[in-house]
C-alpha cells in the first residue's frame, strides 16, 4: 500500500512539472540581469544582511510566498488536504519550491504550520478551510501537565525530510528558513483551542495563572528549540519565530511573559553560524524589548516606521519588512514605490526586504513578482557596499 500510494504521489508530481501551465510566472527570467541574480549566492547574501555587513543589494523573500495566491499551489492543494501537505516530505518541498521557481525569491522557507508543535505536544489538530483547531484546549494546571515533551526527529522528522529536499533542490548557495511559532502566540493557540481574532481566554489566564502560564510558555520554549534545532541539522540556514499576537501584549507583560520565553528559545539553540528573525505583528511598542531576546534581525509589520526603527535600534539587530500585503493588490508602481522605499528607509543596510505580514490569498502572482523584482533592483548607497556598513 505504501509503494504505490509513493507511485501515485510521484507520478503526481511530475504531473505537475510537465503541465507547467503558468508560463507567466517563469518568463521574467529570460532576462540576462535576471539570471546574473539567480546564479548569485543568495545564502551568502541573507547571512550578510542578518550579519549588518555590506551587500551589493538587499535580499527579498514573501512571508506566506508558498500559498493560495499561486496557481501551482492550488493544483497541488485540489489533491491533497493542508496536513498532508504539511507531513508529505516530496509535497512539502515542492510546495515550498513553488515561489522561488516562480519568482525568485532569495529564499526558501519551508512550508509548514505552526501549530504543528502543539499537535507534537499531545494536542489534537486538525485544519478545515475554517481554520486551525486545536482540540481539548488547555485551560488548567492538569492539562499543562498533560502537555509532553517530544522527540523531533520521531514525531516531527516530516518537517526535517522536506528541509532536507528541499536543500538538496537548491544546493548550497540558496538559504532555506525554518520556523515556528514564538511561545506566547502559541500558548494562545493552546489555550483558545481555535483563534478568530479573540484571545481573551489566553489573557484572562495570564491575569488568573501568571505562574501557570510561565510554566506552559517555559514548556513550549523548550519543546520549540528541540524543533528548531532539528530544523538546523536537516539544513536551514536561517530560522523564524512568528509572534503573531505579540501586539497583545502590553511592554510590562511582554516583559514579564513573553520575553524570558522567547529569549530562552534562541539561547538554547546553540547555531551562533544560524541567525534567528523574530517577527511581531502590531507590536511596534515592543521593539525595544524584542531586540533584547537575542534574535539576530526583527521583522516588523506594516504599521512600524522602519525609519523610526532603525533609528531606536541602531545597529543592535537587522531589520525585516515591511510593506503593507495590501500594496501588492494595486498597481505595480505603486508595490515598486513601496519596495524602494523600504530600502531607501534603512539604506539597504542590516534589511531583508519583506511585507509587513503573509501575503494575501487575492494578490496576482505578477504583482508578487513586481515586488521581489523592485527590491532586488533597488539602489543602494554607497555606504552599503563598503566596510563603513559594519
Amino acid at each position: 500500500m505504501r509503494r504505490n500510494a509513493l507511485g501515485a504521489l510521484s507520478q503526481s508530481l511530475m504531473t505537475l512539472e510537465r503541465a507547467a501551465p503558468w508560463p507567466f510566472c517563469y518568463h521574467r527570467f529570460d532576462s540576462q540581469e535576471r539570471m546574473n541574480r539567480v546564479n548569485e549566492n543568495r545564502k551568502e547574501l541573507l547571512l550578510r544582511a542578518c550579519r549588518f555587513e555590506p551587500v551589493e543589494r538587499v535580499p527579498v523573500w514573501i512571508m506566506r510566498q508558498a500559498g493560495r495566491y499561486l496557481p501551482e499551489y492550488q493544483a497541488v492543494r485540489a489533491k491533497h488536504s493542508f496536513l498532508e501537505i504539511c507531513k508529505t516530505p516530496e509535497l512539502a518541498a515542492e510546495v515550498s519550491l513553488q515561489p522561488f521557481r516562480a519568482l525568485g525569491v532569495d529564499a526558501v522557507i519551508v512550508f509548514s504550520d505552526i501549530l504543528i508543535v502543539a499537535e507534537a505536544m499531545g494536542m489534537q489538530l486538525d485544519v478545515p478551510d475554517s481554520g486551525p483547531v486545536l482540540s481539548d484546549p488547555v485551560r488548567d494546571r492538569a492539562a499543562v501537565a498533560r502537555l509532553r515533551d517530544f522527540d523531533p526527529e520521531r514525531e516531527t522528522g516530516f518537517v526535517g525530510d522536506a528541509i532536507r529536499a528541499i536543500c538538496r533542490d537548491v544546493g548550497p548557495e540558496a538559504p532555506v528558513i525554518g520556523f515556528a511559532a514564538a511561545p506566547w502566540t502559541l500558548a494562545c493557540y493552546i489555550i483558545e483551542g481555535q483563534t478568530r481574532g479573540d484571545i481573551s481566554r489566553a489573557k484572562q489566564f495570564m491575569r488568573d495563572e501568571p505562574a501557570l502560564l510561565r510554566d506552559l510558555l517555559a514548556r513550549i520554549a523548550k519543546a520549540t528549540a528541540a524543533y528548531l534545532k532539528a530544523q538546523i541539522v536537516a539544513g536551514a540556514a536561517v530560522v523564524q519565530l512568528f509572534d503573531t499576537w505579540a501586539g497583545e501584549l502590553t511592554r510590562d507583560e511582554y516583559e514579564a511573559f513573553e520575553l524570558p520565553a522567547t529569549r530562552a528559545v534562541f539561547e538554547s539553540l546553540g547555531a551562533p553560524g544560524v541567525p534567528t528573525i523574530l517577527y511581531g505583528k502590531g507590536s511596534s511598542h515592543l521593539i525595544e524589548l524584542q531586540s533584547m531576546t537575542g534574535a539576530d534581525v526583527l521583522s516588523v509589520d506594516w504599521r512600524t516606521d522602519l525609519a523610526e526603527a532603525r533609528r531606536v535600534l541602531g545597529n543592535r539587530v537587522a531589520l525585516q519588512g515591511n510593506v503593507d500585503p495590501n500594496i501588492l493588490l494595486g498597481p505595480k508602481e505603486a508595490i515598486r514605490e513601496a519596495a524602494r522605499d523600504a530600502v531607501e528607509k534603512t539604506g539597504g543596510v542590516g534589511h531583508i526586504l519583506n511585507l509587513g505580514h503573509g501575503i494575501l490569498p487575492t494578490t496576482p502572482v505578477q504583482n508578487a513578482w513586481a515586488f521581489v523584482e523592485a527590491g532586488q533592483t533597488a539602489p543602494l548607497p554607497a555606504r552599503a557596499h563598503s566596510s563603513e556598513a559594519d
